[in-house]
Parts: C-alpha cells; structure tokens; sequence
C-alpha cells in the first residue's frame, strides 16, 4: 500500500491539465477584456470620425438647411452609415445625439472675455468691445453609450450598465 501511495505522489501525468485549469479562466478573461476595449475604441473613433466629417461639410458649404441641421445630419450619416438608396440609417445615433454649440471670443493682449451658446443667433448678435480681437468658434459633440460584454461595476459603469462615449470636433469660422 505504502509502494502504491509513492507511485501516485511521484506521478506527474496530470500537472498540465491543472495549470491548464489555473491559468485558462485568467487568460479568457483577459483575451474578453480586450476585445471588449477594442469595441468600445472603435465606437469612440467612429464618433469622433463623424464630428470631424461634419465640420468638414460645412467647410465646403453645402449645408442644406441650417447649419446646425446640417452638421447634425452629417454627423448622424457618418457615424451609422448610409442605407443603399443613399439615405442615412437610423441608428445607432440620432440628431438628438449631436450637440453644436457657437462662441465668440474677445481678445485683448491677456485678456479674454467669451461666450458659448448653443443659439447662433445669440453669438451672431453678441460683439466685441472696442481694442478686442474678435474670433468665431465651432465646435460638435457627438455622444453615445456602449455596453460592455462583461460588464465590470467598479471600472466607472453608470447606473444602466453602459460607458457614455463622446467626441468633439471644432474649428474657427472667422
């Protein structure tokens, strides 16, 4: 009995299989944590992507109502795709998804004074002070969430289990 005993204990046929079923569980979740990163990157450059095209088209005005309409178009068609008859898909973005915000900035040597708005018509009608330098900004967010594979609590989720998502894109217009 005592043979038998020393012959199990000096057997090694089944180390593999246990440092197999040690590390497996690491590396799986490790190779998931990954690839759900790279998701979510993937998500944040299609948006940012999106913000940067509708600046670009209203570069080359070609808007076709307002600008704020045409950037919220544009970014929307970028960032979902396009159908194939031409039209923009629906989802995963909607307009209500892009914020354009206008400010006009006033500068005097160190002095900056400035305001933000989401209403053009209330920077447009906003001027300077006399010896300022006046510059027009603007700038487009684009905002959504992604869920997670597996979620993880602590690593800064909200409350509906997603991460919010966001970029922006500006640039100057006078």
């Amino acid at each position: 009995m005592l043979r038998r005993l020393a012959s199990l204990r000096d057997d090694k046929s089944g180390v593999a299989i246990i440092e197999l079923a040690l590390a497996a569980p690491v590396l799986a979740l490790m190779s998931i944590g990954i690839v759900d990163m790279s998701n979510a990157m993937g998500k944040k450059l299609a948006l940012e992507q999106g913000a940067h095209r509708a600046i670009e088209k209203i570069m080359q005005t070609t808007e076709d109502s307002t600008v704020q309409g045409t950037l919220a178009t544009e970014a929307v068609c970028q960032v979902n795709g396009v159908n194939a008859n031409g039209t923009c898909k629906t989802s995963p973005i909607t307009a209500s998804n892009v914020t354009v915000k206008w400010r006009i900035e006033c500068v005097n040597g160190s002095t900056v004074l400035s305001q933000e708005s989401t209403d053009y018509a209330t920077i447009d009608a906003a001027t300077c002070a006399t010896g300022y330098t006046e510059a027009h900004y603007i700038r487009v967010t684009v905002t959504d969430t992604y869920t997670p594979m597996f979620p993880i609590h602590f690593a800064g989720l909200n409350a509906d289990g997603t991460y919010h998502v966001s970029a922006t894109a500006g640039m100057r217009t006078e």
